[in-house]
């Protein structure tokens, strides 16, 4: 990371891509981002359509595309190429084509001398991370998963609605799989400082119609009933890639949800799963271990063990 030039790679393209391109390119968080896909015509179509971005905003980034070989200069690399099963609810079930897609790219992007940040975006993402942070070899606080980040962001979104409040008022995690065995820590939830825990027991005449536990279920269906309707989710995933992105480069110490490699935080090793954690210059600096109630640690526990069972077909 010896530039003074902000530089990233986007690897894939498609709707998640551009999407975490264009929302970089809006909020100038670098100076340069290197497109890279398997169809090369896509990936300079995309870099065409967003360099005609630059006479509206208030800075320039240099958009272009590239190869493996010239990742070596670059400061993060995000990791966005994948495919999505048909007729599947489960994002586990598109790890073959994700290793089959990742190990080779992921071979040929370190030998390109690249020492700089891993964000990976491609599900399942805690699983393409652990694969990431395996096959390339490096430390893991240079490999990270955008994970729960944008669970968290549903959960305080879905909150904002029911209470109501700004989301950005909304404090808390979604925790474990970024899959259908995560779940809201409900314990660390605050709305201005405030446990909601506390305010649904103290006031049950204005918030009884709130069921945590259904809340919980629109929170990991979200994803779902936009692809549903619309075959893809992009917008919010490419703002939280570009969130992760701008803490690391602006050397933010932000603490966000992201899928992270555990070495004995939560009782947990040598997997990746959604934990908040602090996010600088380095990667991940630091991982914030909440204290769990009883529930929360059977559920993040089981979210493991789930993450596992998926580890045992990795051919690493």
């Amino acid at each position: 990371m010896g530039s003074t030039l902000r530089k990233v790679a986007i690897v894939g393209t498609g709707y998640v891509g551009a999407s975490c391109a264009y929302s970089l390119i809006n909020q100038s968080i670098c100076d340069e981002i290197m497109l890279i896909n398997r169809t090369p015509d896509r990936a300079y179509a995309q870099a065409l359509d967003l360099s005609h971005c630059m006479d509206f905003i208030h800075s320039r980034t240099k958009v272009y595309t590239g190869t493996y070989a010239q990742c070596r200069d670059m400061d993060i690399v995000i990791l966005c190429a994948g495919e999505t099963p048909p007729n599947s609810k489960n994002r586990l079930d598109a790890l073959d084509s994700a290793e089959r897609i990742h190990l080779p790219m992921i071979d040929q992007i370190t030998s390109s001398g690249f020492d700089g940040i891993f964000l990976v975006a491609s599900n399942p993402v805690d699983l393409v991370t652990y694969m990431v942070w395996k096959r390339s070899g490096m430390p893991r606080n240079q490999v990270l998963g955008s994970g729960t980040s944008i669970d968290s962001a549903r959960l305080k979104t879905l909150l904002s609605n029911y209470l109501p409040v700004d989301p950005r008022s909304v404090q808390g995690y979604v925790l474990g799989e970024h899959g259908e065995s995560q779940f809201p820590c409900w314990s660390h939830v605050t709305i201005g400082g405030k446990p909601i825990l506390d305010i649904l027991s103290q006031h049950p005449e204005r918030f009884g119609h709130m069921k945590l536990e259904e809340i919980a279920v629109q929170t990991k269906d979200a994803g779902w009933e936009i692809y549903n309707r619309k075959g893809s989710t992009h917008y919010g995933i490419g703002n939280a890639l570009a969130f992760i992105t701008r803490s690391i480069l602006n050397d933010d110490h932000k603490v966000i949800a992201v899928s992270a490699v555990l070495e004995q935080e939560y009782g947990q090793s040598d997997l990746c799963a959604g934990v908040p954690a602090i996010i600088n210059r380095q990667g991940v600096k630091e991982i914030v271990e909440l204290n769990l109630s009883p529930k929360e640690k059977v559920q993040f526990n089981h979210s493991c063990t789930v993450i596992r069972q998926a580890m045992k077909r990795l051919a690493l």
